[in-house]
């Protein structure tokens, strides 16, 4: 687990955006790299990854961005998915700061054409329980993404088992806090902590806090975040 306000900003001479790499292979992540940028008013650069797919989330400004020549608008909440080779651009209208964290992930399968889509938006989708919690897919198969699941997960109060997945999985905390339980360690966790979680870890977020947790989930290979692959029901 890190923090992003701990870790250096890197930003190109003349673009709008100041990214810090959180996640990637130097910290175990052998299939994700996890991004926070900081876009200030203005448009970037044109980005583009001609291996790599990349989802992004807005947490918090608006604006749009403009993938392959076409206008998509912003708001809090919204996923958009990149594909391989695509490029894109951020718009900041200002003055607030538009703050976005994206996940890069390698290619396996194509997009599907039909059923493709550039941005979803959270208050759009359907909240699915899991256990006592709830989540919201955003970038999965159903938006044309074959091989990520990017979802939203809300957290009450309280504390799940410690259980694990058979997927690679990066969280980033969007609202509350409480402590990272992974195998036998703790660590404490509150808005703009990074999480990476390597398969078959066993852990859980526990929300110490009185205010529902709000978690952006995104892992590979693309599945049910609902999804056990063991449970400690002790």
């Amino acid at each position: 687990m890190v923090r992003e306000q701990d870790l250096p900003q890197t930003r190109e001479s003349d673009d709008t955006v100041s990214t810090t790499v959180t996640i990637d292979r130097s910290s175990g992540a052998e299939r994700l790299e996890q991004r926070v940028s900081r876009c200030a008013p203005g448009r970037s650069h044109t980005r583009v990854d001609a291996e790599r797919q990349e989802v992004l989330y807005v947490a918090s400004g608006r604006g749009a961005v403009e993938v392959e020549g076409e206008r998509h608008e912003l708001e809090p909440g919204t996923g958009v998915y990149v594909a391989a080779g695509e490029r894109y651009a951020l718009e900041n209208p200002g003055p607030e700061e538009l703050l976005v964290v994206s996940v890069l992930a390698p290619v396996e399968d194509p997009p599907i054409d039909a059923t493709r889509r550039i941005t979803v938006r959270y208050r759009d989708q359907p909240a699915l329980p899991a256990g006592e919690r709830e989540f919201r897919f955003l970038v999965n198969e159903d938006a044309g993404c074959p091989d990520v699941t990017q979802f939203v997960g809300v957290i009450p109060p309280g504390r799940a088992p410690l259980h694990n997945h058979t997927y690679d999985e990066v969280i980033y905390i969007v609202e509350g806090e409480g402590i990272l339980h992974l195998d036998d360690r703790q660590a404490p966790i509150a808005a703009g902590s990074c999480i990476h979680l390597p398969p078959l870890s066993m852990h859980c977020l526990e929300n110490a806090g009185t205010a529902p947790m709000r978690v952006l989930g995104v892992f590979h290979p693309s599945g049910d975040p609902a999804s056990r692959a063991s449970r400690d029901n002790k």
